[in-house]
């Protein structure tokens, strides 16, 4: 079993025994993501979790390969695109290399979500380690399906949950992930699943490995750096 760092954090950690995920990056430049961190983000102690509403401020995959291509290819590192509309697609395809490890964030809301997933199967390739799909944890089970008649077998699950005042993460993720994580394991056992949401112990990661994930990913969980050391050195 491996922990994934999950964005924003993957893209500043990269420690032993873990894969780091950095974006996630829209083709074009997104600014203001500092400032929009810290205009948004905060802890909802009604729903035990993070809120952030950061609308995917980031510097464009151009950056991204420049700066982390090298160490996207092999095991561990993971680049994170997000897809905006179907022309995104043919762009993203000719400028990433067939060796890059992917993940595919399809949970945006601000995305031409039915046009967008009409091509996404053409970023799988064998010389990937990882292709992943990051689905939202309010997607539906046809939708699962249909990634999977696609040819994807690496699923995470999941983003947060969309809300008003921005995404959710945390404790609150855990009964959708439960379900979907469930629904995969039981219809399709060759996908490799990666579980993520409220995760803070070990105990957690029992209980997501009881699920059926293959893997477990944290992010919010870096916040504090204490937690995050400790629960580093409870699982390795």
């Amino acid at each position: 079993m491996n922990v994934f760092i999950s964005p924003p954090f993957g893209t500043y950690l990269n420690l032993p025994n873990t894969n780091s995920i950095r974006g996630s990056f829209t083709l074009e430049p997104r600014k203001g993501l500092i400032l929009q961190i810290l205009k948004t983000l905060r802890y909802s102690n009604i729903h035990n979790g993070w809120i952030n509403k950061i609308g995917l401020r980031n510097p464009g995959i151009d950056y991204a390969l420049q700066k982390y291509g090298k160490d996207s290819i092999g095991e561990h590192n993971i680049i994170s695109i997000a897809i905006l509309q179907k022309s995104d697609v043919p762009i993203f395809l000719n400028k990433i290399p067939n060796n890059i490890n992917l993940e595919i964030n399809v949970s945006c809301p601000n995305a031409e979500k039915e046009m967008v997933d009409e091509d996404i199967h053409k970023f799988l390739n064998p010389e990937r380690k990882w292709c992943i799909i990051k689905v939202s944890p309010h997607v539906n089970k046809n939708k699962l399906d249909e990634y999977y008649e696609k040819g994807f077998r690496q699923f995470h699950l999941s983003n947060t949950i969309p809300t008003p005042a921005g995404g959710l993460s945390g404790k609150s993720l855990i009964p959708y992930n439960e379900n979907n994580i469930k629904y995969l394991r039981n219809k399709y056992p060759d996908t490799t699943i990666i579980g993520g949401g409220g995760i803070q112990t070990k105990e957690d990661v029992y209980m997501y490995k009881s699920y059926g994930v293959n893997h477990v990913s944290v992010s919010t969980l870096c916040f504090n750096p204490y937690k995050f050391l400790k629960f580093y050195m409870s699982i390795f």
